[in-house]
């Protein structure tokens, strides 16, 4: 399997310091600051990337336990929103929600909920985190 890369940069203290992050594939790279990570500047931050990660992976692993049961999704929408919050003397991500739509057809609502919590504790950037709360609220539409 492959390794994927990103990188980071920071030039400057923690306040007015001003840094940039780059994805490997080049499909991304924008500017992070204080302001947009801990509080409403403009420009990314970690948790941010690690959120588009997280439901990615889930939607992907979602997609796939369906798919070895025979069922083909229409659609999966997956938000997922990281919380960092103050811990002791720093911060830390402390849960992260995930929150799921989904068009399937011919499957009904508890057998989509038992794919959607397993690919909840199953894909790769969950199990990653496994240090923090994830919670799941799944819908089928």
């Amino acid at each position: 399997m492959a390794a994927r890369t990103a990188e980071a940069e920071w030039k400057g203290n923690l306040r007015e310091g001003k840094g940039t992050m780059k994805l490997g594939s080049g499909a991304y790279e924008g500017a992070y600051s204080f302001a947009s990570r801990f509080e409403s500047g403009t420009g990314t931050n970690p948790e941010e990337l690690i959120g588009a990660a997280h439901a990615g992976c889930f939607s992907m692993a979602l997609s796939a336990g369906l798919g070895r049961a025979g069922f083909t999704p229409t659609r999966i929408h997956t938000t997922a929103r990281v919380h960092l919050e103050k811990v002791g003397e720093g911060f830390g991500i402390t849960r992260i929600e995930l929150n799921t739509e989904a068009q399937i057809p011919g499957i009904d609502a508890a057998t989509f909920d038992r794919h959607a919590e397993d690919a909840k504790k199953g894909c790769p950037v969950s199990k990653a985190l496994a240090g923090v709360q994830i919670s799941l609220t799944a819908k089928l539409v």
